[in-house]
């Protein structure tokens, strides 16, 4: 198999699973993504805000959006570079747990 094949990796959203292609080595952080995804709508479905599977995918995406702007907008420091290691650790020790 060659290095830039993509290979199918199937994950689990809202109890639906789903087929995607994905880059060789960039299995688990697909995977991580994944949980990261199905955790955030599982909260949004779980807020009772929000009843249609497409109102719940948009509310989450929003979500994960911010989250991820108001990382980039943070300074880097030391403090925070230790913050986002620690963040990053309980992500893959949620999806390993």
């Amino acid at each position: 198999m060659n290095n830039n094949e993509a290979i199918p990796v199937t994950i689990s959203i809202l109890d639906k699973e789903y087929k995607i292609s994905c880059p060789q080595g960039e299995h688990e952080s697909l995977l991580i993504s994944a949980k990261n995804v199905n955790d955030n709508m599982e909260k949004v479905r779980k807020s009772g805000k929000a009843l249609s599977a497409d109102r719940v995918a948009v509310m989450a995406a929003i979500n994960i959006a911010h989250d991820l702007v108001k990382t980039n907008e943070q300074p880097i420091t030391g403090n925070n570079i230790i913050g986002r290691i620690d963040d990053m650790q309980k992500s893959i020790d949620a999806f390993f747990n």
